[in-house]
């Protein structure tokens, strides 16, 4: 970071970035070990007969910043299994310094571009109609400012389980909301779940991608560092009980060719969103991250009418 930050401060700090990203892998390795062992329990139906359990295959990658040095990188796991038609967990931490003109956008970058970036972000597409695509990421930023980010949604697929009122969406809202709650500290809930409600919105279509979740940036309290990481965290256990749930309430679930197809044009949806609005995509894009690793977020299969 700055040279002219004090030494001491700028010891707190890696230490901080340190445990950030230790507890980003860890949240990482257990949310492989729990996908895998759904591939592995689920008894279909599946699209093919006879098909096995998918595994994740996970690969290294590494980046330059826009100045040509050393950029950090990351890990990325791939699966592409007979329950989850394409699943995605990665960890990366990146730094070096911003471009000028995507500096002036990021807090505490502007007067001096130097970055460092932690985080996980996941990505769930399921075949089954029935069972919901899934969006999960927390990160650590420090310019010369710091803070948490993250969030998770929910993304039914079929018009008739996008409804507030339907189970899966009451059990995955009360995770998101009692793990804010149990950090009243850090975590204003109310506010969180708006910020998901808006920031997940389709403009173009006047429609939200799915039924919600919660969303936060920015995350710098008084309470300190060690009080944000336990929330985050929280955040990120939470989702960690509650989706298993979800897929095994709905894998068993048979679909008709329409739901199939049905989730194809929902899918698309989600391709709009990624591509137009999302900023972690943008971000990734901008600071020259693993392109492969970003847009891996985009469904396998995907229609528009």
């Amino acid at each position: 970071m700055s040279e002219d930050r004090p030494m001491s401060e700028a010891k707190d700090l890696e230490m901080r970035q340190t445990e950030a990203r230790a507890a980003f892998e860890e949240l990482r390795r257990k949310i492989l070990a729990a996908l895998e062992a759904l591939e592995a329990e689920c008894p279909g139906p599946f699209a093919e007969p006879d098909q096995q359990p998918g595994r994740f295959v996970e690969t290294d990658w590494v980046r330059a910043d826009h100045l040509g040095g050393d950029g950090g990188g990351g890990r990325m796991a791939l699966l592409n299994g007979r329950l989850f038609e394409k699943a995605g967990v990665h960890c990366s931490t990146v730094y070096g310094s911003f471009p000028p003109e995507f500096a002036a956008q990021i807090p505490g970058a502007e007067e001096d571009p130097q970055f460092w970036a932690s985080g996980i972000s996941l990505i769930v597409h399921p075949f089954n109609p029935h069972v919901p695509t899934v969006h999960m990421n927390c990160r650590y930023v420090a310019t010369s400012k710091a803070w948490f980010g993250g969030g998770a949604d929910l993304t039914p697929m079929l018009d008739a389980r996008r409804q507030q009122e339907d189970a899966d969406a009451i059990d995955f809202h009360a995770a998101m909301k009692g793990a804010c709650l149990r950090h009243r500290e850090v975590a204003d809930y109310a506010r969180f779940k708006q910020w998901c409600d808006d920031y997940f919105y389709l403009k173009h279509r006047k429609e939200p991608r799915g039924i919600g979740g919660i969303f936060f940036d920015y995350v710098s309290t008084p309470a300190g560092f060690d009080a944000e990481l336990a929330f985050v965290r929280d955040v990120g256990e939470s989702f960690l009980a509650i989706y298993p749930k979800i897929v095994r309430r709905n894998f068993a679930t048979p679909w008709a060719e329409a739901e199939r197809d049905a989730q194809l044009v929902r899918r698309g949806r989600y391709v709009e969103f990624n591509l137009l609005y999302d900023r972690g995509t943008i971000f990734g894009l901008k600071t020259g991250g693993n392109v492969d690793s970003i847009l891996s977020s985009m469904p396998p299969l995907v229609k528009w009418p």
